[in-house]
């Protein structure tokens, strides 16, 4: 597990202090691109076979092969400089800061001990040093623990709250010798204004360097001014465990339970299970792939209680992320069949900084649905395909503060017109995050 690059690369300028160094020319190497670092430690390791021994050539190889990310280079060569002289405190801090970023932060945390109870060190240093060997004991225990939250509240227009079609009469086959029959106003499209809150909290906490229990809480009220059939709420809770590989990929197990209301009544409950692996590649980017099983209670309606089995993989980057899914929901019950499904999905988002407080973010999802059995009403197998994009601009007013108006596209396409139809909605609000 290696520390943190950047708060590390602070120790040069540091064992600058120590060894009466010009601190900018440690700026400069700080600064250096990955070429230019790989081109001085070149050029430097060209000389080892006649220089290395000399303390002097041997503290700036180091350097340059730590910045260069040859750590191992960098270790062997302030070794070197400390068989010479034991006292040099730069070379012995530099040490530590190869070893950390090796991923050896036990050595790492030693190297700074020593050099934290040098006399000759001065105050500020030996400040900066100290704080280094609490958060390396801090990672040695699994890194503490973090509590974080939001709260999010909105004001917008919504063109379909039910989600129905626009048609106002149907023809249903069963049925097609009386003709076509007029739907009622819960089956037909209904535009409202609405204001949404949402909350969330969570929790991770350290029970080992490689293992965690983490565990989050997340609300929502959704309130439409003129509809209430059609407000909506839910509570979602959330436990689990993870563990970090030598490698640095994760493995988490968790639980899940949702509650979940319609018109001010229970509507569904949802409880189940993710199993995820998380491979981490360089660049702040990562791969995972996940299984999941959920079980779907309804309150009103048990021909439609159901199990979810679902397999996915994403693929995340610092301002991106591509997710694939796809899996099966069965219904419990023979008689409700027509509701079991299989389901495939794609979905992508993208959050692009214009400038420091300003950021564009988009979304798009895809999803397919093809149920098992024939519509006992409509006579056939229901397809679906579905498609939601999203944009939106996030701005931030003062740190954890943001205003985010935000507009998305709905459109379900299926084969059975009951079903087929099309949504827009606008909205504008304030996130506060800590």
């Amino acid at each position: 597990m290696a520390f943190n690059h950047k708060v590390l690369q602070a120790t040069a300028c540091a064992a600058a202090c120590v060894a009466g160094l010009p601190l900018p020319a440690f700026g400069q190497q700080a600064a250096a691109s990955p070429a230019e670092a790989e081109a001085r430690y070149a050029a430097l390791s060209g000389e080892m076979g006649t220089r290395a021994g000399d303390p002097a050539f041997d503290y700036a190889l180091g350097l340059a092969a730590s910045d260069a990310g040859h750590y191992g280079e960098a270790i062997v060569a302030f070794q070197r400089v400390l068989a010479r002289q034991p006292d040099n405190a730069p070379a012995r801090a530099e040490l530590a800061r190869a070893y950390a970023l090796a991923g050896d932060i036990d050595t790492a945390r030693d190297q700074f001990s020593t050099v934290v109870d040098d006399p000759t060190i001065p105050d500020p240093v030996r400040q900066r040093f100290t704080g280094f060997v609490r958060q390396f004991d801090r990672q040695i225990k699994g890194g503490g623990s973090d509590v974080s939250g939001f709260g999010e509240a909105a004001f917008g227009h919504d063109s379909n709250i039910n989600s129905a079609t626009q048609l106002t009469s149907i023809t249903i086959p069963l049925f097609a010798a009386l003709g076509p029959g007029s739907l009622g106003a819960g089956a037909r499209a209904q535009k409202d204004e609405f204001y949404d809150l949402s909350a969330g909290v969570s929790a991770v906490s350290a029970v080992g360097r490689q293992d965690r229990v983490f565990g989050s809480l997340l609300g929502n009220w959704r309130d439409n001014l003129d509809s209430a059939a059609f407000d909506q709420a839910s509570v979602t809770g959330t436990a689990g465990y993870a563990h970090t590989f030598a490698s640095r990929d994760v493995f988490s197990l968790s639980g899940q339970v949702q509650k979940y209301w319609l018109g001010h009544r229970g509507f569904r409950t949802a409880f189940g299970g993710i199993a995820q692996y998380t491979h981490l590649l360089s660049g702040g980017r990562a791969l995972s792939a996940s299984v999941q099983y959920n079980r779907f209670d309804y309150d009103r309606d048990p021909l439609r209680d159901a199990d979810r089995f679902a397999v996915g993989i994403g693929y995340s980057a610092r301002n991106y992320a591509v997710n694939l899914i796809g899996g099966h929901e069965e219904t419990r019950k023979q008689a409700g069949d027509a509701e079991s499904n299989t389901f495939a999905g794609i979905s992508a988002g993208v959050e692009y900084p214009v400038t420091p407080k300003v950021a564009l973010v988009a979304g798009a999802a895809f999803d397919l649905r093809r149920y098992d059995r024939a519509d006992l009403l409509f006579m056939r197998k229901r397809h679906d395909e579905r498609l939601d994009l999203t944009a939106a601009v996030k701005i931030a007013v003062v740190p954890g503060l943001f205003f985010q108006p935000k507009a998305t596209w709905s459109r379900n396409w299926s084969n059975i017109a009951l079903y087929d139809h099309e949504r827009w909605t606008v909205q504008a609000g304030a996130r506060f995050e800590f």
